[in-house]
C-alpha cells in the first residue's frame, strides 16, 4: 500500500454521446405520444368532472 493507491479511483470519462438525427419514424412516434398524451390529458378532465363512481366502501349493516 503505496500512498499513491489510497482512496477512491476516479471513474474513466465516458465519450459524449453524438447528437442523434432524428428521421422520419421517430418524428412520428414522438408525434404519436404528444396525441395520446392530449387524449389522456382530456379523458382525465372529463373524469374529474363527474362524481365518484361507487357509493364507496364496504356496506355496514345495523345489526349488533
Amino acid at each position: 500500500m503505496s500512498g499513491r493507491e489510497g482512496g477512491k479511483k476516479k471513474p474513466l470519462k465516458q465519450a459524449k454521446k453524438a447528437t442523434k438525427e432524428m428521421d422520419e419514424e421517430d418524428m412520428a412516434f414522438k408525434q404519436k405520444q404528444k396525441e395520446d398524451q392530449k387524449k389522456l390529458d382530456e379523458m382525465k378532465g372529463k373524469a374529474s368532472q363527474k362524481g365518484p363512481l361507487s357509493g364507496g366502501g364496504i356496506k355496514k349493516s345495523g345489526k349488533k
